[in-house]
């Protein structure tokens, strides 16, 4: 299946950080609420014994193509860019406790709410997840102990103010494990070192394959590798079982699309907290990714993630602008629906905003309309400027990857594109190509099977807004565990 150092400890924490566990009426989450209160200065993170012996640790290359520097943690500051990441991987490969302890050192939770958090698990069974509460706070979720929906939690580094997107790696949670990657310009990959745990992982039937080939097709062309738990490795902290690592993920990588060469790969323990902040780290890999080009001159769309009722407030729908700019005062209209209304104001992390540029997640409270009226996977844009529209039908190319038998005119699989998430009929086998040119090979051909690429007609079962991937490829690509599709062409509704 394929889709298209040596940082300073977080002792500058701003007066005024807000944490991201304290939810204001108007701050995207993830249907996740507690009551965490504003931090003030937070005590400093306990100190961790050095990751590798120095000998070993200056032999360490994770990424020959960049060059790493020092990297302080800072507050939150308006001048910086913002990006989103999100963590992906196998389920149990501590995504979440990796994500969490890195939140904790950089002054994002204090510990008293650790040690609560550790308190609670103790008191479950489960004593090892208390950095994977920092973002696990559903209570099914901590009962199972794995991820079910996606998090967002923010913290800076010298260069970005980050929001970090944790993703599930369980199976049955695919299709928010999608709507995770869908918003982020970088993804770390999660690989759990231990023995016999990263052979799960990476194999067909695990999760460490599907999240890279799934981050590399909707659109996230930074990757960065976070090697976990090698304090499980035999024996502890295995630099022969590092290199075996990095050697097996590069080669499955570069088939994906990705160069390893520029993919740092960064040892760590998430439960230690190792190479979280000293060393060659997982946060200087952050701070050294490429600023995202943020396409502000085309017309806004906003797929939205949610809509909200706030009491005192109003309808609060929340999700990522991902071209165009969200002004207060635009009138927008939302589609598939074609209902229009204007923006009354914009939040981001509990900031009001003039305005919102791509890459933000954002809530914005709108005018006259209920939460019944538009819902998840609906596209929000500026009603005089290009408004998305309801699709009838849209033409897209198609790879399969690993399909158990033939495709037929009359597949009905369901599709993720941006937040939507529905049903498309395969109207017509057009024709079929060659993946590498492109060159057409067969018209109208009867099936398509396993490693072919074809050109397909599809009419969604249900009202739905997509765009041609050339205009607005966050629109326009497709996601199917067995399938890629970018969108060519398509035909809006006819009034």
């Amino acid at each position: 299946m394929h889709i298209r150092s040596k940082a300073n400890a977080c002792d500058s924490i701003n007066e005024n950080f807000v944490s991201p566990a304290s939810r204001s009426t108007m701050e995207l989450t993830s249907k996740r609420n507690d009551d965490v209160g504003m931090f003030k200065r937070q005590p400093e993170s306990p100190k961790i014994s050095n990751f590798f012996p120095l000998q070993v640790r200056l032999d360490f290359d994770t990424c020959p193509s960049r060059r790493v520097r020092s990297v302080p943690v800072v507050a939150m500051s308006k001048e910086k860019i913002h990006i989103n990441i999100v963590v992906i991987g196998h389920v149990d490969s501590g995504k979440s406790t990796s994500t969490g302890h890195l939140i904790y050192k950089c002054g994002g939770i204090d510990k008293r709410t650790i040690e609560k958090f550790e308190k609670e698990a103790q008191e479950m069974g489960k004593g090892s997840f208390k950095y994977a509460w920092v973002l696990d706070k559903l209570k099914a979720e901590r009962e199972r102990g794995i991820t079910i929906d996606i998090a967002l939690w923010k913290f800076s580094t010298a260069k970005y103010n980050v929001t970090v997107i944790d993703a599930p790696g369980h199976r049955d949670f695919i299709k928010n494990m999608i709507t995770g990657t869908s918003q982020a310009d970088c993804a770390v990959l999660i690989v759990a070192a231990g023995v016999g745990e990263f052979e799960a992982g990476i194999s067909k039937d695990g999760q460490t394959r599907e999240h890279a080939l799934l981050a590399f097709t909707l659109g996230v062309k930074q990757l960065i590798v976070g090697v976990n738990k090698m304090d499980s490795t035999e024996p502890p902290y295995s630099e022969s079982r590092f290199h075996e690592i990095k050697k097996e993920v590069s080669t499955y990588i570069k088939r994906v699309g990705y160069n390893p060469d520029a993919v740092p790969f960064v040892p760590i323990s998430g439960w230690h907290g190792d190479n979280m902040i000293e060393s060659s780290t997982l946060l200087e890999a952050m701070d050294n990714i490429e600023p995202p080009k943020r396409p502000t001159d085309k017309a806004l769309r906003l797929p939205l993630q949610d809509v909200y009722k706030i009491g005192g407030v109003g309808t609060v729908p929340v999700g990522r602008v991902e071209t165009g700019i969200l002004k207060v005062g635009t009138v927008v209209q939302f589609a598939p629906s074609g209902i229009t209304t204007e923006v009354k104001s914009v939040e981001m992390h509990h900031e009001a905003l003039p305005e919102a540029l791509p890459g933000d997640n954002v809530g914005f409270n709108v005018k006259n309309i209920s939460v019944k009226d538009i819902r998840r996977g609906f596209v929000a844009g500026d009603s005089k400027n290009n408004p998305p529209t309801e699709t009838a039908s849209f033409t897209a190319q198609v790879i399969v990857m690993n399909h158990p038998g033939e495709i037929h005119n009359g597949y009905s699989p369901v599709l993720d594109c941006h937040t939507c998430h529905i049903a498309c009929k395969f109207a017509e086998l057009l024709s079929k190509i060659n993946r590498r040119t492109g060159k057409t090979e067969e018209d109208l051909p009867k099936t398509i099977k396993s490693g072919d690429a074809a050109i397909v007609k599809l009419i969604p079962s249900k009202p739905m807004c997509v765009e041609t991937f050339a205009d607005f490829p966050p629109l326009g690509r497709f996601a199917v565990r067995t399938l890629i599709m970018l969108t060519l062409r398509r035909c809006p509704i006819t009034p």
